[in-house]
């Protein structure tokens, strides 16, 4: 059986939940993937409450939608991040609290134990998200001026698994998993520093990754390989697309500064199939590593409208997607078998 298409709500979160759901059916989606925004999921109240709880899975079953993960994206960045006034726009107020950036981290830090809790209690086994880029932030150093010694990013991934560890133990705990969406500005944002973020954590089995073509592609990173080289720890994946090397050349891969949508940036994301990733060879790395989760639109694209966009990539997908052979091509003809 092929995989589930689903809906990643994130960009989506404006709408309340009662007239996303029967658009994303419209669009030709199987579920969404749950935004802890807006009024999408709020941990909280699926903490406090069994009813609240109930109320999400049923709005989603009356059309015809399942969910197979939450994001919580917002929240997880702020766990690591250096704090300033841009989280506040992110944050929910109660954990932005006096803006003080170590309580904010702190109080960030327990609303992703809490949504391992909630993610239990409404039958998932996956959290997307960020972690933010160490305490002692070290991504400020990706570019080694002043010269960067191998003990300043140790440092940096240590403070990575001393904040990480009791939010993974909380996942174990409650039997789910998280998925870090490796990214630029992220502990993880290429195959070496995904292979030195789990290290850091010592393997702990809680810590995974949700794939997403898109961040790697215009960095030069072998999105493929990725998936070959965790094949065990890939528990999402989104389906996003991008462009690069199409700019006028006065921006470069770093963005310039720049918005996405301007001309003349390096690089922008796309609707999926509009862009230069090879999704075919992403499905076949799929079946290869035997991924049967959902296949989640994230999208972003600034020139398009986004309703013609996500229903364009849902059908994409669709028709892309195809279940592994399960044996050989030519296994018929052993008649011994």
């Amino acid at each position: 059986m092929a995989r589930p298409i689903a809906l990643f709500t994130g960009q989506w979160a404006d709408l309340p939940l009662r007239e996303l759901a029967p658009l994303a059916k419209r669009m030709g989606y199987d579920g969404l993937e749950l935004a802890c925004a807006g009024d999408h999921f709020d941990v909280q109240q699926a903490l406090a409450s069994d009813d609240y709880v109930q109320r999400q899975r049923a709005l989603l079953e009356s059309h015809g939608l399942q969910c197979w993960a939450l994001s919580n994206h917002l929240v997880g960045q702020a766990v690591c991040d250096r704090i300033d006034e841009r989280h506040r726009a992110i944050l929910p107020e109660r954990l932005w609290g006096d803006g003080d950036p170590e309580g904010v981290r702190r109080r960030a830090a327990r609303e992703m134990q809490d949504t391992a809790a909630a993610a239990a209690r409404f039958g998932v086994k996956t959290v997307t998200g960020f972690t933010g880029f160490t305490g002692s932030s070290i991504w400020h150093a990706v570019y080694g001026f002043p010269p960067t010694s191998q003990a300043y990013w140790d440092a940096g991934y240590a403070d990575f698994a001393e904040r990480w560890l009791p939010i993974l133990d909380a996942f174990d705990a409650h039997g789910v998993n998280f998925a870090l969406e490796v990214h630029p500005i992220e502990i993880a944002f290429d195959i070496a520093s995904s292979q030195r973020a789990l290290q850091a954590v010592g393997g702990h089995r809680r810590f995974g990754f949700n794939f997403d073509p898109s961040h790697f592609a215009y960095q030069g990173v072998d999105y493929v390989k990725f998936i070959r080289s965790f094949p065990d720890r890939i528990h999402n994946a989104h389906m996003k697309d991008v462009w690069w090397d199409r700019g006028d050349g006065t921006v470069g891969v770093f963005g310039g500064h720049t918005s996405f949508g301007d001309p003349r940036r390096y690089w922008d994301f796309r609707s999926v199939g509009r862009g230069r990733v090879d999704f075919e060879s992403i499905i076949v790395a799929l079946n290869d590593i035997g991924y049967a989760g959902p296949l989640s639109v994230e999208w972003e694209d600034s020139r398009m409208d986004r309703v013609h966009g996500a229903t364009e990539s849902a059908a994409y997908c669709r028709r892309l997607d195809f279940p592994s052979a399960g044996r050989a091509f030519d296994a018929a003809f052993d008649t011994r078998r």
